[in-house]
């Protein structure tokens, strides 16, 4: 403060030159060490929404001018809206340029940006933005073991050596020490040992706190001599708050007196016909508004947090079954247009009854007969273990897997899922990748067997993608140039999967739909930064 004018304090150092600070008279003041970082507003908000999307936008602009840059952020835009639709994640309808940016705005642009940036910048520059966000789905980890504050310190550096693209490219002439927030990033492995894992840490967190504690009571109160008041306010608010708590143990808040005679009276009465189709419909246009209802028109369809004690994982089919299917393997085959069905299922079934599973080079044993009609499903729910991301208690978490010929009265559906391959590999190694093109279920034998009929996609290398750090993989093709379709049981799904297109040098028109992505392109990145779970498990 006193080296300096107070325009460059405050440009270059964010220092306000006449608010003395609180540390002025301290012997040894270092702020990073009295208390933990904020993750939201230092990270993912600053450095890298405020500084690396922005660069990068600089760059454009430097490198091919404003026209041409304006150009290109157009396809970027495109490319974020182009993404296809996942449980969780928003779906950007006007790309990355609007006006109001929230924290959530901000953590869904990190899942879907470097795919669709990737074939504008240099490799360095793709390196650094990987770096950075590998550093971040590290951090916010709900456990973290030393292993992963070395992997920690280790995408610091790398992220330190490639960010000098941005000095090198004009960006960043000056460098990065007068920024804060870049700075910030570097105490987070000395945060983690001395204050634990971050796991979500803002300070909007005490912002909420004061907001209900002082800001609200304040409001209630006279303004005159508030304090008292205030106090009495949040005393009354604790003990209603107990009482409701109590009530509610002892099953006196469970409807009233009126409702619980309407519902034995209802449970007494048989369902008119037709009602259940109503209710449907009535359950299709309600989840139809809440869409309609979202920010920007886009979808956000959160998992579900599950309550319960912790297990693996499970993923059952929906409770409702569909009605405007055959239930029969020859006519099932021919309404979904796929002729192979009644080969798929026979192979299934072989596979399900015996040890050994059958060998390409032997005969097709015939379709066996089944135990009744087929039943097909248009949604499964996967339960997983997924501490790191917004879970009940156990960290349990659902999601719904989609297959369905029409989503939201719109295009068609059909999300893509992880089945395992083998258990003693780590990582995506040891996953298959696949889109699910119907959920169905049969009994043979006395054993039912709920399924899905999968589009198999296999990895293009033995190893992630060196720009990205994400899997790359391509559909499988059969010889006559179909796909290759498989059935698999749903024990052998782990959960839903998100691809993104390795858009390479396509020009996306303006009218492109998400649910036109994965039937467009040659080749998906395998996106591990969907959520934290998926980081976990396919990085």
């Amino acid at each position: 403060m006193k080296g300096f004018d107070a325009k460059t304090l405050w440009n270059d150092y964010g220092v306000v030159s006449d608010v003395e600070p609180f540390t002025d008279n301290f012997p040894r003041a270092d702020i990073c060490q009295l208390m933990s970082g904020d993750l939201l507003h230092q990270i993912i908000k600053g450095c890298f929404k405020d500084h690396l999307v922005d660069w990068v936008n600089d760059y454009l602009k430097i490198e091919h001018g404003e026209a041409r840059a304006s150009e290109i952020m157009d396809q970027i835009d495109r490319r974020i809206t182009a993404v296809p639709h996942f449980s969780g994640l928003r779906n950007f309808k006007q790309g990355r340029d609007f006006k109001q940016w929230t924290g959530d705005d901000s953590k869904g642009l990190m899942k879907v940006y470097l795919p669709a940036v990737v074939d504008f910048i240099p490799p360095d520059m793709t390196r650094a933005l990987s770096s950075f966000m590998e550093f971040v789905y590290l951090v916010r980890r709900s456990v973290v073991t030393e292993d992963d504050v070395g992997r920690i310190s280790d995408c610091l550096q790398r992220y330190h050596r490639y960010r000098e693209i941005f000095r090198t490219t004009g960006v960043r002439p000056d460098g990065f020490s007068s920024l804060p927030r870049q700075h910030s990033a570097d105490h987070y492995p000395d945060h983690i040992r001395k204050f634990g894992a971050p796991n979500g840490l803002c300070s909007s967190i005490t912002e909420s706190k004061h907001i209900r504690a002082v800001k609200e009571p304040w409001r209630r109160s006279s303004k005159h001599n508030a304090l008292g008041q205030m106090l009495r306010t949040n005393q009354r608010l604790d003990k209603l708050a107990a009482s409701r708590v109590d009530f509610e143990a002892r099953g006196m808040l469970e409807g009233t007196c009126l409702t619980a005679a309407l519902k034995s009276l209802a449970d007494n009465d048989a369902k008119p016909e037709g009602a259940e189709e109503e209710e449907e419909e009535e359950e299709e246009e309600e989840e139809e508004q809440e869409v309609t209802n979202l920010p920007n028109g886009g979808y956000n369809e959160d998992g579900e947090v599950v309550e319960g004690p912790t297990v693996l994982g499970d993923v059952s089919l929906a409770k409702r079954r569909e009605r405007a299917y055959p239930r029969t393997l020859a006519e099932l085959s021919l309404h979904i247009g796929i002729p192979e069905l009644q080969e798929l299922v026979a192979r299934f079934l072989y596979n399900q009854t015996n040890l050994e599973p059958l060998q390409d080079d032997l005969p097709l044993p015939p379709c066996p007969l089944l135990d009744g009609p087929i039943y097909v499903f248009h949604s499964a729910a996967a339960t997983f273990y997924a501490p790191s991301d917004i879970s009940g208690i156990g960290g349990m978490r659902r999601e719904r897997i989609r297959a369905t010929p029409t989503w939201y009265r719109g295009p068609p559906r059909y999300n893509c899922v992880f089945a395992e391959k083998n258990d003693t590999l780590d990582g995506f190694r040891g996953l298959h990748a696949a889109r699910v093109r119907l959920f169905f279920s049969f009994k043979h034998s006395g054993i039912e067997y709920p399924c899905a009929l999968v589009h198999w996609f296999s990895p293009v290398a033995d190893e992630p993608d060196d720009l990205t750090g994400m899997w790359v993989v391509e559909p499988d093709i059969n010889v006559d140039g179909t796909r290759s379709y498989g059935i698999v049981h749903l024990d052998c799904i782990l959960r839903a999967a998100h691809l993104i297109p390795v858009y390479g040098d396509a020009v996306l028109p303006p009218d492109f739909h998400p649910s036109q992505s994965l039937d467009a392109f040659r080749a998906f990145y395998v996106n591990k930064f969907a959520d934290h779970q998926a980081h976990e498990i396919a990085y």
